[in-house]
């Protein structure tokens, strides 16, 4: 699985949330700063050769859809993200984020919880 850029993670996010979608569908969703509408089928494509979307064909227009879900782009994400940050260690991420006063000390017993009632 390719690493996306920001304009295409945004984008993707956006065809999670339609699950299909015109390239139009997609531009009337984006919040910030709108690129042109060929700039936007450009980063579908690319989003396409990526092996992100695929698409059905309605004449000349196509209609997009993802083909990576979002839990599995969540799960590469985060796994690398991990080992390249935390040096593979779950452990340094919730340190990291008690450290950064992120989670709360019921936050910390609710996740202990889980992983002892895990059956």
């Amino acid at each position: 699985m390719q690493k996306l850029t920001n304009k295409e993670e945004e984008i993707m996010h956006i065809l999670w949330k339609l699950k299909k979608a015109f390239v139009k569908d997609v531009l009337a969703e984006i919040k910030t700063e709108k690129p042109h509408y060929n700039t936007l089928s450009t980063i579908i494509r690319h989003l396409e050769d990526k092996g992100y979307v695929s698409y059905n064909a309605f004449g000349k227009t196509h209609q997009y859809y993802p083909i990576v879900s979002k839990e599995d782009y969540k799960k590469r994400f985060m796994t690398t993200a991990i080992e390249n940050y935390f040096n593979n260690s779950y452990k340094n991420v919730v340190s990291f984020f008690a450290k950064e006063e992120k989670i709360s000390v019921d936050e910390l017993k609710e996740i202990i919880s889980l992983i002892e009632n895990k059956e």
